[in-house]
């Protein structure tokens, strides 16, 4: 229903949550300037006296402060911590958390700044007055865990007062997914939605709001009845009303909720675990449609309901259970769809419409990589596919698309798009598609889940990654160790019960075999049987590496205790290169925006013509496998022969070699850095250039550059960087950094487990 919490989950441990919260800088969130600010020049422009210029124009004429300023793509999340998640009313302060993570989500799905504020007060009149007045600061307003019926108070009140979009997630964000969900339940069904019965358990904001789009939707009002703690809500009752469920009275004789239930097509329920039973499930009419949307722990278990009833339709919360019903499925979406159209509020009309466009995506075939992810469910619409899953690259494009034209439509719009193809155009390319990739990779590990060997076992750093891969759902992690050492470790971590399965390399059984196995590879390059014996014995990157050789894991990470340089030769005396390929380190360097593939940075010294073509393809093909679509450069000092020297004739061979191999991906070069990456300049200087855009693969000459350059954007640029990734081994293993941290190893654990996936 809304963000998965701990409970849900079960992926992390509340250690790993308040570590991630508190390290570096504290929190989720920081302000990044858009424009430069270097020199005096750039903040007289920015600031006084440059500043004054918008100022005036946007005195005379308020809507430029949409052309001037980020309004526009701004949305404040207000809360005043009434409702917090599941937690109840934990205050506005300890909220917060909440908050940047739901300005975390609107950057992430869809490139919305979100800015949040905790409202330090319970009176309604207080908040509304203090939120009214904030209104000019922002392009829309999404108000979050606020208890009923304050929130339909405030909502109400804020709509009438503001003109830009005031919308509580809490109730429209889950009525409009659970929407989508009954408009394809009912087709599976062959309902039509005008006719169905539905009983709404749960008359808080969410239940409250699910009804009403219900009914926007074309279901009766006559034909819901809503349910909470006392009972049906039948007219005439008295106890626990207000006006928001009087609106739902109905006239009836039935009482319990297991009154309403006997006989009906839909539970919707919005209430607490266990509200709903397997006998009231068989009461219910044939082929039954079960949303059971409580979080963490749903009314009934999907299990329960299948074991009396194999027809029922059934949707969750929860992201281990198909059909889960998400919020960030839309509030993302909408508010980037009404932002662009600066829509002066989010209307009937525009939920429907992200409904209806949700329910569509979920007919339409599911692109390879989404199904790939997913593969351990079959993503085909049908029973356990009635709503899309929350990394379906589709969403940013479908979803805004149809809220922008709703808009539009039905008049509250005060920019409209001329161009909808065009707009839709913008939406794909808006977001970085690496982190919806690298999302997709990790579904399809959790799909298949692998065992892969840690083989540093005795350090704390890499004992936590072992604990968070597991959680995760990746697979079995094996540690290399002394199992007493690790004992020790998991003791003074807080974490003595934590069973795992531990190798000492020493006492292994497997050290013959091993030893065999090292000694049949390098016997005839000087190596004697008690050379190998003594490697197997003492040397875990060896030992490792026999595990994976030998099929007793599928893959293996090291690299926190040694350089890389160390790490790749003892590998490499048990691992082979595949047949025909280079093995090469490839760095992803993910910012706001952009996202860079830089090859080889760990493997060649000075690689010539023929490598550097091999690296080029390897590197394109892992750039296409994360969701980009690969523009080649192939770098240097000198562009196209500018400057003659014999350190670019490798460069030339290597661009000569993909010529003849008419490959599948665009490439150039040899070309300077600034050139590749700066797209107006390539085509100004160099019109003949062959990319049709600024490179995203950058092909280095050497691996002093390559690495040089990795590390340098590392530590100074404000960016993500992924890797190095190892590349082009026959068995999968891959090396992190000597400073990696937890998460860092958890990745390059998990993505080791995805190259031991069948392709």
């Amino acid at each position: 229903m809304s963000e998965p919490t701990l409970s849900e989950t079960k992926r992390v441990t509340d250690e790993e949550a308040l570590l991630l919260h508190s390290s570096g800088r504290p929190g989720k969130l920081e302000i990044t300037p858009t424009k430069p600010l270097t020199t005096q020049r750039d903040l007289a422009l920015a600031y006084s006296p440059g500043v004054a210029v918008p100022c005036l124009r946007i005195a005379e004429d308020p809507s430029l402060a949409y052309d001037y300023t980020a309004k526009g793509n701004i949305v404040a999340i207000i809360s005043n911590g009434t409702a917090v998640l599941g937690l109840g009313d934990l205050g506005a302060l300890a909220g917060k958390p909440v908050m940047e993570g739901k300005a975390v989500l609107f950057k992430r799905f869809a490139d919305v700044d979100g800015i949040d504020l905790e409202v330090d007060t319970k009176n309604v009149d207080e908040f509304v007055n203090c939120v009214r007045f904030l209104g000019p600061s922002f392009g829309g307003i999404n108000l979050e865990d606020i208890k009923a019926p304050d929130c339909f108070i405030i909502e109400e009140r804020l709509r009438e007062l503001l003109d830009i979009p005031v919308f509580h997630d809490d109730q429209h964000g889950t009525a409009i997914i659970a929407a989508a969900g009954l408009i394809n339940a009912c087709d599976i069904t062959g309902r039509n939605i005008k006719d169905v019965t539905m009983v709404v358990n749960g008359a808080g904001a969410a239940g409250i709001a699910c009804a009403e789009l219900f009914c926007t939707m074309g279901v009766p009002r006559g034909n819901i009845i809503l349910c909470d703690t006392k009972g049906v809500v039948y007219r005439g009752r008295t106890e626990g009303m207000n006006q928001w469920k009087s609106s739902f009275a109905v006239d009836t004789d039935k009482r319990t909720l297991e009154e309403a239930v006997a006989g009906s097509d839909v539970f919707v329920g919005l209430s607490a675990k266990g509200a709903m039973t397997q006998e009231m499930v068989k009461s219910m009419a044939a082929k039954p449609i079960i949303f059971a949307l409580a979080n963490p722990d749903p009314e009934i278990t999907p299990e329960e309901v299948k074991a009396v009833r194999a027809d029922a339709i059934v949707a969750t919360g929860r992201s281990d259970y198909p059909n889960q019903v998400n919020n960030v499925l839309g509030f993302p979406y909408l508010f980037r769809g009404a932002l662009d159209v600066r829509a002066t509020t989010i209307n009937e009309a525009m939920k429907v419409a992200a409904a209806k466009a949700l329910a569509a995506l979920a007919r339409e075939d599911v692109p390879d990589e989404v199904d790939a992810a997913y593969s351990g469910r079959r993503l085909r619409y049908g029973a356990d596919y009635i709503i899309p899953v929350p990394f379906d690259p589709r969403l940013i494009v479908t979803v805004p698309a149809a809220v922008a034209q709703a808009a539009m439509e039905s008049g509250v719009a005060r920019k409209p798009i001329v161009d909808i193809s065009g707009y839709r155009h913008s939406l794909r390319t808006r977001l970085d598609p690496t982190a919806d990739s690298l999302e997709l990779i990790l579904e399809k590990v959790r799909a298949n889940p692998r065992r892969v060997v840690f083989a540093e076992g005795e350090e704390e750093r890499t004992i936590r990654a072992a604990m968070a891969f597991r959680s995760g759902g990746y697979g079995t992690p094996v540690l290399i160790g002394r199992e007493e050492v690790i004992k020790e470790q998991l003791v003074a971590m807080g974490q003595p019960n934590v069973q795992f399965e531990i190798h000492n390399a020493r006492l292994s059984d497997a050290n013959r075999r091993y030893s065999d196995h090292l000694y049949r590879r390098l016997q005839r390059k000087g190596a004697l049987l008690r050379d190998c014996q003594r490697m197997v014995n003492q040397d875990r990157n060896v030992f490792a590496a026999c595990m994976v050789a030998q099929g007793d894991a599928h893959a293996m990470v090291t690299g926190l205790t040694r350089s890389f340089g160390v790490a790749f030769e003892e590998i490499r005396r048990v691992i082979d290169p595949k047949a025909n390929e280079p093995v090469f380190g490839l760095h992803v360097f993910v910012t706001r925006n952009r996202t860079v593939f830089i090859a080889d940075t760990t493997v060649h010294v000075r690689p010539n013509g023929a490598t550097l073509a091999d690296i080029a393809i390897g590197a394109a093909a892992k750039a296409r496998q994360m969701g980009h679509e690969p523009r080649v450069a192939l770098l240097s000092f000198s562009n196209f022969g500018q400057t003659p020297h014999p350190n670019t004739d490798p460069l030339r061979e290597a661009a000569a070699i993909l010529d003849n191999r008419r490959v599948d991906f665009e490439y150039d070069g040899e070309m300077s850095a600034d050139v590749a990456l700066d797209y107006a300049l390539m085509k100004r200087v160099y019109p003949f250039s062959r990319l049709s855009g600024p490179a995203n693969v950058l092909i280095m000459p050497g691996l002093h550059s390559a690495n040089i350059s990795a590390k340098l954007l590392n530590k100074m640029a404000g960016g993500q960087m992924i890797g190095p990734l190892l590349i082009g081994l026959d068995k999968p293993a891959q090396i992190v950094s000597m400073g990696s941290s937890v998460n860092d190893i958890v990745t390059a654990a998990a993505l080791a487990a995805h190259d031991s996936l069948p392709w």
